[in-house]
């Protein structure tokens, strides 16, 4: 199943790129990556547009494959200092709703950028060739296997809140789907199951699969028409939705697809690489 590891990583740089392109539109920091920019980051602007270059590079960067697992690795250490030191103090101690589930919203969906980053730099073999590793590339390395643990808690956030605020949720239901508060619990339940198992590993290829295709056909059923419908209200906050769940789609099935999610990476050495990683696929630690 390359082809869907593939197809997971174009739409998760797909999806970096479209952001990118979207943060320089409106000129100013999506909330999912850095709270509030605009009224206490000096030189906010300039900085807007670097870091939208950053996501656009990148993403392009893994959709040609070119430097994938690095600039992975390090997307993933990026959006994790982010959660860690600016979303998590910023809900705690700076937003009053920040003790209700519903606000952090944003803050979750940044960590299953980040998780989704250590999925695809997982998705990719470790290089073969004798070469010198940088201390941070080797740390970052070691989250390898947290990927699919972030996002799955996102996931397991959002399950939660179809039943937290159903009313809310259903009103997202496209008209022309019946019995609109059955379809958010059955999406709410799908959402906690799937997270909890992806993180237990039970029947990871199965669970992970139909993740992906619950949320790509949110994709095309929800998010598309109603970021046909209006793409331009609160910031284009439905075409970044349509952004985002393709984004999504692709990590669950690189999930269920890649062996190499599951891999402690600093098991090669620089003497005997290539076997260390034989000796890796012989075992059964790659096992779904």
């Amino acid at each position: 199943m390359k082809i869907l590891v593939r197809a997971g990583r174009i739409a998760f740089g797909v999806c970096l790129v479209g952001l990118g392109i979207q943060g320089m539109f409106y000129t100013d920091f999506d909330p999912v990556f850095l709270p509030d920019a605009s009224s206490w980051l000096p030189f906010h602007t300039p900085l807007e547009y670097v870091w939208c270059l950053i996501l656009i590079l990148s993403g392009f960067s893994i959709i040609l494959e070119k430097k994938s697992r690095e600039v992975s690795l390090a997307l993933g250490g990026i959006f994790l200092i982010l959660f860690l030191f600016c979303q998590v103090p910023h809900l705690l101690f700076v937003d009053p709703n920040g003790k209700v589930l519903g606000a952090w919203t944003h803050a979750l969906k940044e960590l299953a950028f980040s998780g989704g980053a250590f999925v695809v730099a997982g998705s990719h073999s470790p290089a073969t060739t004798i070469r010198p590793e940088s201390r941070w590339i080797k740390l970052l390395e070691k989250l390898i296997p947290f990927g699919r643990v972030f996002f799955s808690i996102t996931m397991i956030a959002f399950g939660i809140d179809h039943f937290l605020y159903s009313e809310f949720v259903a009103d997202l239901v496209p008209a022309w789907i019946p019995d609109h508060i059955f379809w958010t619990y059955f999406a709410g339940a799908a959402l906690i199951g799937s997270g909890v198992a992806i993180i237990a590993k039970i029947k990871l290829k199965i669970v992970a699969s139909l993740l992906g295709t619950m949320i790509f056909l949110w994709f095309i059923f929800l998010h598309i028409p109603r970021g046909i419908a209006d793409p331009y209200g609160n910031r284009g906050n439905e075409m970044t939705s349509v952004i985002q769940s393709f984004g999504f789609s692709g990590i669950a099935f690189i999930i269920a697809f890649s062996r190499q999610n599951d891999l402690s990476l600093g098991l090669h050495s620089d003497k005997s690489n290539s076997s260390s990683i034989a000796d890796i696929s012989m075992s059964g630690l790659i096992q779904p």
